[in-house]
């Protein structure tokens, strides 16, 4: 089997959320220029029906995912019996496949980084973690194996801060590729003339403490007491073993009385509906190192509310195409939600020009440029 435009891509998960959405336009990109794919997963999901429409092959391959499980020493031994136990496994894919590049997708499936560059391969490694609020020595300890990679990719400014600062050799080595998320087919959908009675409110993610769902409500909440009326929509479902936090969200919209106007609607695998019956996007996060709800909200032409954490403010362009506000603030995000209602016509231009931005910032096909340029570039073709 020729080494010739080969690579391996290995990413943690088979579902089909942000990083995954990601690593699905990656794998599209190398197939357009004309590489032979090879993905492999340690698990079956949504993901792999469109990794093979592309024309790529998956290969299933235990690997280890770190979780935050692995910082509590039952969780570190698990962590370590199965990297042992993936180390034969992955071996043996790499020397049957001989990729010329191995593609690690995450810091999550950190085995594959230095086992590729002892195949002998270029190693290029795409990070869309930016883990700020650990202790300094798990941060390096999430950094370390990027060492191995002979090019780094990041998704935004604010995770790449985060890698140099953990460890500063990486920053010789890292190229910022902001992610590329498709729009909505067809013809660009056309702004929101009116605003509906009572206003709806969208927030797309997982139900998940990192993504502010909690925040939401209570935002919602905030403007009932006030005197607006609005509706919750929240499309995502709940990241397992956080069942828990999604009891507490229904306990929350039963407690604040919201039963009639706050809906869980799990996950959507096509998002553009939700944005069209929309009058307003709210991304929440308290860790967001990108953000592409946020540039889906704009490609729908959506007016859309980030919060300051991380990455999300560099998807607004500073505020210009969004508005910005503190994470964990209900109160902030309750007022913004009614300033941009109490002033329709700004918001509306607003949200225009930010979908003819995004569109330029944040499209597919400058992405898979840039993505198949880089991997080029390392194997010298």
């Amino acid at each position: 089997m020729t080494r010739a435009r080969s690579v391996l891509l290995a990413h943690a998960s088979a579902e089909l959320y942000g990083s995954d959405r990601v690593f699905l336009e990656s794998v599209i990109a190398l197939r357009e220029a004309g590489w032979r794919v090879v993905v492999t997963l340690p698990t079956s999901g949504p993901l792999v029906e469109a990794v093979e429409k592309t024309g790529a092959q998956v290969v299933f391959c235990p690997s280890p995912v770190l979780r935050k499980a692995a910082l509590r020493p039952a969780g570190l031994v698990r962590l370590l019996a199965e990297t042992v136990k993936a180390v034969r496994p992955a071996l043996r894919l790499l020397r049957e496949h001989r990729p010329s590049l191995v593609y690690v997708n995450t810091v999550t499936v950190p085995l594959w980084l230095p086992l590729a560059r002892l195949s002998g391969g270029k190693v290029l490694a795409h990070v869309h973690e930016a883990e700020d609020a650990v202790p300094k020595p798990i941060r390096l300890a999430l950094a370390a194996p990027l060492l191995a990679a002979h090019a780094v990719v990041v998704n935004s400014e604010a995770t790449g801060a985060v890698l140099r600062e953990a460890l500063p050799r990486l920053g010789r080595r890292t190229k910022l590729i902001y992610n590329g998320v498709p729009g909505p087919a067809g013809i660009p959908p056309d702004p929101v003339e009116k605003l509906a009675d009572p206003l709806r409110v969208l927030l797309v993610g997982r139900v998940s403490p990192r993504k502010g769902t909690d925040v939401a409500v209570e935002a919602m909440a905030l403007l009932r007491r006030g005197g607006t009326k609005a509706t919750l929509d929240i499309v995502g479902s709940v990241f397992p073993g956080y069942e828990w936090f999604e009891e507490r969200i229904r306990a929350l919209i039963l407690a604040e009385g919201l039963g009639d106007s706050v809906r869980l609607n799990g996950f959507h695998r096509e998002v553009w509906d939700a944005y069209r019956a929309a009058d307003i996007a709210v991304v929440p996060s308290l860790v967001e190192p990108f953000g592409n709800t946020s540039v889906e909200a704009q490609l729908a032409g959506v007016p859309v509310i980030v919060t300051g954490a991380q990455g999300l403010p560099e998807t607004v362009d500073g505020g210009r195409y969004g508005t910005i506000v503190p994470a964990g603030d209900a109160a902030a995000l309750a007022g913004a939600i009614r300033e941009l209602a109490d002033n329709w016509p700004a918001t509306r231009e607003k949200a225009d020009l930010a979908r003819r931005g995004a569109e330029v910032r944040f499209g597919v096909g400058r992405y898979r440029r840039e993505i198949a340029g880089t991997a080029a570039g390392l194997v010298g073709q």
